[in-house]
């Protein structure tokens, strides 16, 4: 019989599993560092943790000891025991047990009674269910140590996190730590500096990204894309300011329901200004600059426009969670009648993008209204309705995800998966009725009346800063030829070969090939080293034969060698391959 067989009810298997785990490496701790406080231990997406209030600053060495001490508590065998407790009699328990984090935890239960798990003289507060003893564990790693405030806000005392994770099997153990192994490899913040994309700087502040001229290379070439695009697909592109006077982020009604994440107003002259976290407010401006017409619908804007939110320290994360970062930003305009086709047409575009950066596989999710809202409910379900037609018509699977839509609308979510298998939010499309009232914006109809339009709000990429750091994870740095900040690098082997080669580098880059030139006086060897490990595509080796041919003797980055190629040939080589973005 498998050891996850016969749980004390259905909940989920793998969960009750490593919650067991949890419990244990709590008990575990207790031993070690017997002064410790408990706070919480859930299971999580693949692992667990549990956070300690703890005297001794727990240390990555300390893990072992701790791994050490839970295989004791495992060997031992002995049973998890449920007991139910009335809240008072579990007030005076952990109260004798000095645990201050589960007493304000039952203060703030309303069931008159609880549950504690109980295993060799360990005792917690938990709902369960766990294990039948502690034997059935069998896999398990205890993987790092972080910092957490108590329930995550900044003003609560700081604790210690221990994350790990655990399997029915060795096997699928020793799986999971070489996965986390290749995240670890793949990491964006070790091969952005690796590679000289991109920092970010305290001297600057937490969560503002400086792009190094190789990440703004790239950078450069995703948005020529993306403006390229969408004006074939009949956007207008427009540019907005920074800030706006703090009244039309109260009139949006971003104030009342975003507020936490606005920065403090600055006084310029006796009035309020508010630095940007969205750039509706300003496309709605430009489409009230003067009367609309209905001939003019739908009309389509779109804009690379940098906003600001205030994210906490503690979930800054490289350039996935950041504090300035650039929308790719698009607000359509539309009659009632229009939105459905307007949807459909944004989810081909949508995925048209995602495709063309290397990503296949995603997963979609419709979001419904949530409990604080603007609006009339009528408008909110027509809303819905036409995002889950859109859908629908084009056959596309989806969840919906109850109560996760933004205040002012309903949403489809798209969240596309990488090399690992890993999910990553990107791509949004928001059907909005309430903006468009809010701001009272209207066109002139066929009927010579005016009519309040529809809004509709879209981002493909989601932001440039993260959308870029998931690429840097999904390819480990080894971007496809388009996008790559240095396509091809010169190689001398000797000085002598070094005008030519320059020549060939004023050539290349004047056919748009981004090119880099070692003429350094070191061994060939060295330089393909050093261009492999800087993950530029093609290598051209440059010798006697190679200068007098007028050719270039080309190696690829994973050690292929196309061979010997005329410097036309050449060029005409790289284009083809550049211009089949998304297809390779």
């Amino acid at each position: 019989m498998s050891i996850l067989e016969s749980p004390e009810n259905d909940k989920d298997l793998l969960e009750v599993y490593r919650h067991s785990t949890s419990h244990i490496m709590a008990h575990a701790v207790k031993e070690l560092f017997p002064d410790t406080k408990l706070a919480i231990g859930p299971a999580i997406a693949d692992g667990f943790y549990y956070d300690f209030d703890c005297g001794h600053s727990i240390t990555q060495e300390d893990l072992t000891s701790i791994e050490k001490k839970m295989k004791e508590i495992i060997k031992a065998r002995v049973p998890f025991i449920r007991k139910e407790l009335s809240k008072d009699e579990a007030l005076e328990l952990f109260r004798g047990l000095g645990e201050t984090y589960k007493i304000e935890l039952l203060d703030e239960l309303e069931d008159d009674r609880v549950t504690v798990y109980e295993e060799g003289g360990f005792v917690d507060l938990c709902r369960g269910p766990h294990l039948e003893t502690t034997g059935k564990v069998k896999s398990f790693k205890l993987l790092s140590v972080a910092g957490a405030y108590w329930r995550g806000d900044e003003k609560n005392k700081m604790l210690q996190r221990i994350y790990g994770t655990a399997f029915p099997t060795k096997d699928e153990l020793k799986k999971h730590l070489a996965f986390l192994e290749e995240v670890k490899k793949r990491d964006h913040r070790r091969l952005g500096t690796e590679l000289d994309l991109f920092s970010i700087n305290d001297d600057v502040g937490s969560g503002l990204v400086l792009w190094h001229p190789k990440g703004a290379a790239i950078r450069r070439v995703i948005e020529n894309f993306w403006l390229d695009e969408h004006h074939k697909a009949g956007y207008q592109i427009l540019y907005t300011p920074h800030m706006a006077k703090l009244d039309l982020w109260k009139k949006t009604g971003h104030l009342d329901f975003y507020r936490e994440n606005m920065y403090s107003p600055m006084e310029i002259e006796g009035l309020e200004y508010e630095i940007k976290p969205m750039n509706c407010p300003f496309h709605v401006s430009i489409f009230k600059s003067h009367l609309r017409s209905y001939k003019e619908l739908p009309l389509r804007y779109a804009e690379l426009g940098t906003v600001y939110r205030y994210e906490r320290s503690g979930v800054l994360h490289g350039l996935l969670r950041v504090r300035g970062f650039t929308q790719d930003d698009a607000h359509i305009f539309c009659s009632e009648d229009q939105i459905d086709d307007e949807v459909v047409k944004v989810l081909d575009f949508t995925l048209f993008i995602l495709r063309t950066f290397g990503f296949s596989e995603y997963d979609i999710y419709l979001s419904t209204r949530p409990d604080k809202y603007v609006g009339a409910e009528e408008s909110w379900v027509k809303a819905t309705d036409a995002l889950e037609k859109a859908l629908k018509e084009k056959g596309l699977d989806y969840e919906v995800d109850p109560g996760e839509g933004v205040f002012y609308g309903p949403k489809i979510d798209i969240k596309v998966r990488d090399s690992l298998g890993r999910q990553w939010q990107c791509s949004t499309i928001q059907v909005d009725f309430n903006i468009p009232e809010r701001l009272d914006i209207s066109y002139r109809a066929s009927d010579s009346q005016n009519h309040r339009p529809i809004m509709i709000h879209r981002a493909l990429m989601g932001s440039l800063e993260r959308f870029f750091g998931i690429l840097i994870e999904h390819y480990a740095g080894a971007f496809p030829l388009w996008l790559s900040p240095v396509q091809v690098s010169l190689l001398t082997i000797a000085e002598r070969h070094g005008d030519y080669v320059r020549k060939l580098s004023d050539e290349l880059i004047q056919e748009g090939i981004r090119v880099s030139v070692d003429d350094e006086n070191e061994k060939i060897g060295k330089k393909i080293r050093n261009a492999t490990i800087s993950k530029t595509p093609y290598m051209c080796i440059t010798g006697d034969k190679e200068m007098e041919n007028r050719t270039v003797t080309i190696r690829k980055r994973n050690g292929e060698n196309v061979g010997e190629m005329a410097v036309q040939e050449l060029i005409a080589y790289l284009k083809e391959e550049t211009s089949n973005r998304g297809q390779l």
